[in-house]
Formats: C-alpha cells, sequence, structure tokens
C-alpha cells in the first residue's frame, strides 16, 4: 500500500511522539492493517494507540455476506445453424466455378459398360442436359457459355428446399437390378432428413432437449425467489467446484451424464445486505460464483432436491432474458453464447 505525503507526514509525528516505535514497525503495522481479506486482525490494541488505528472488530460479529456457489449446464449445439440466403448463393456460386475448372468427368472410369449403375448414370445426366453435379442446375460448365454461372435475384437455386429437392432425386434408383427402366409410380422415394423444427418446438415445450437445436440451452431452475441457475452456500469443507458439483447433483438428480469444464468460475453475482440504523445486518447478502458444466445425456429431475427448486427449464439467451431478473442477467450475461 502507498503511504501518501498527508499520510508520511502524520507517521513521521507520530515517530518523534514515541521514538520506541521504529520506522519498519510502524510501517508494518501501517500495511498489514489494510489487509482486509486476512482471517488473523492485523492490529491490535497496542499498537492502535501507537498508530492511531481502530482496534479490529470482533469476530463473532455475523459476516454481511454469503459465498455461493453454483453451477450453469449447457446443452450445445446439435446441428449448424440456418445459412443466410447470401451465405447459400455464394456457396452455390462456388459449386459452379469448381464444376467449370474441374477435369471432364469420364463414366467409364467409374461405370462398367452396360450396367445398370451406368444406365442410371446416363439416364440422370441427361434429363440434367449434361450438367455433371446434380444440385446446379440446368448449367453447361463446359461451354461457350460457362463464363454465365451467376444466380438472377430472387432465383431459388440456391435455397436449401432446392439443393435437398435436387440430391433427393438424383438418389432415387431409376434403373433396376435387371437394367430395366422402372416406371415412374414404382419409383421409391428417399426419405428426407429430420427437420430442424422438432415437435418440442411447434409445442413450445421448454423442458425438451430436443428443442432449438441450433443454439445453445442453460438449465433454470425456479426457486423462492424466482428462476435462477442452481447455487447453494459453500461450507468449510468444500471448495467452488466441490460445491458446484453437489448442487448439481442434489438439485437436478443423477440421471443427468454432465462434463464439469472447469474448476475456474465463469460468472459470478452479488445482492447487498441490508443494514439498520445502527449499523446491524438485518439481511444478508451473497456472492455467488458459477462455474459451468454440459450436459451429454439424460435429463435434470428435480424430485426430492433439498434447495426447494420446484420447476426447471431449458432456455437460450433471449429467453434468459426474460425470465431472470435485470440485476441477475447482468452479472451472467458475458459467459452467454449469442449461439
Amino acid at each position: 500500500m502507498q503511504v501518501s505525503s498527508r499520510g508520511g507526514r502524520a507517521l513521521r509525528d507520530a515517530l518523534r511522539a514515541n521514538p520506541a516505535v521504529c520506522s519498519r514497525c510502524a510501517t508494518g503495522a501501517t500495511r498489514t492493517s489494510a489487509r482486509f481479506y486476512s482471517a488473523t486482525p492485523a492490529v491490535t490494541e497496542a499498537t492502535a494507540e501507537t498508530t492511531g488505528h481502530p482496534p479490529p472488530l470482533p469476530t463473532s460479529l455475523p459476516r454481511p455476506y454469503d459465498v455461493r456457489s453454483g453451477i450453469i449446464v449447457t446443452r450445445p449445439p446439435i446441428v449448424t445453424r440456418e445459412m443466410h440466403p447470401f451465405e447459400n448463393a455464394f456457396f452455390f456460386y462456388q459449386k459452379r466455378l469448381e464444376e467449370r475448372l474441374s477435369t471432364p468427368f469420364v463414366s467409364s472410369v467409374y461405370f462398367k459398360p452396360d450396367t445398370a449403375r451406368e444406365l442410371d448414370w446416363n439416364l440422370k445426366v441427361k434429363e440434367r442436359r449434361g450438367t455433371v453435379a446434380k444440385e446446379l442446375g440446368v448449367y453447361q460448365g463446359k461451354g461457350a457459355k460457362a463464363w454465365d454461372d451467376e444466380l438472377r435475384v430472387g432465383d431459388q437455386l440456391s435455397s436449401r428446399e432446392s439443393l435437398l429437392g435436387s440430391l433427393l432425386k438424383d438418389a432415387e434408383a431409376r434403373i433396376s437390378d435387371d437394367a430395366e427402366l422402372i416406371p415412374d409410380e414404382e419409383i421409391v422415394p428417399v426419405p428426407r432428413p429430420a427437420d430442424r423444427v422438432t415437435e418440442a418446438d411447434r409445442k413450445g415445450d421448454v423442458k425438451r432437449l430436443d428443442r432449438q437445436l441450433d443454439r445453445t440451452l442453460y438449465l433454470v431452475v425456479k426457486g423462492k425467489d424466482g428462476w435462477c441457475f442452481p447455487a447453494d452456500v459453500v461450507p468449510r469443507s468444500e471448495n467452488l467446484h466441490e460445491t458446484a458439483k453437489r448442487v448439481m447433483d442434489q438439485a437436478a438428480g443423477v440421471n443427468m451424464n454432465t462434463w464439469m469444464v472447469g474448476r475456474v468460475p465463469v460468472a459470478h453475482v452479488v445482492t447487498h445486505p441490508a443494514f439498520a440504523a445502527d449499523g446491524t445486518v438485518q439481511a444478508k447478502g451473497s456472492k455467488t460464483f458459477f462455474l459451468k458444466a454440459r450436459i451429454m445425456a439424460g435429463q435434470a429431475d428435480l424430485k426430492g432436491n433439498p434447495f426447494g427448486y420446484s420447476d426447471f427449464k431449458w432456455l437460450t439467451r433471449e429467453e434468459l432474458e426474460k425470465e431472470l431478473t435485470p440485476e441477475y442477467f447482468q452479472g451472467v450475461r458475458n459467459m452467454l453464447t449469442n449461439r
């Protein structure tokens, strides 16, 4: 601690008045008295008479803050995000450019002559008017118009549905194993991939983990003070990450297969205590430090939890901002990802 010029003059005056106190002792007493984080009082009543500092407060007085440890359990995104139309158009242009610059496709290298696979390939290439790539539409990459590969405004060839439809249609078998043409009414369609919008999204079920597949979900619980992340007071026998792990097991049950990301807090929330007119503590505050974990499998189960949590939700960042109090969200918002 740096001693100001005014504090230095006061210290010199004290040394002149009492030469028995050396400068090292006086300076040491001044410095140690500022160690408010020390568990042992640094200033005694004897040194208080010589340095002018007040005696330490009794250790029996209640501390105004409780140190708490909480856990932020996340479910990471399962699928990639939906691309912007400009991104779709850009990647479509790159595919056409690659088609134009690539070497000609020689079908005899990949298919044996007069086989069902070769007949199927020739039939589909003929329907695409010679375009080798399946999803580029009618495009002559090697012809005189190969330079004209830009999409017009509003063209839907680069949309996800158009690309998906082209790939699914090309995957349909058009020639049987006997090298015969399959009638249109007997063609077996290829199943479409699973939709990005799940049943939980359509129903608005915020307790299921198969919702908002391209976003990060956060587990919040409902306590006596509203929605929050699971947390508890840190006892003397535990540290922060041990308390966070215990809270996760006791609050959400052991049916979740989770992984603790680390032992360093990623966010903290402070609630200030309330004092009476005489300076006594009416309501203690809390300093809650949050650690991060990820759920790998299972589901939360609040049955029989000792913290009084009555409900839970899996929410995105925007949904959390609506459920949490402004002060609470302000403390944790920097560790919430946009995706």
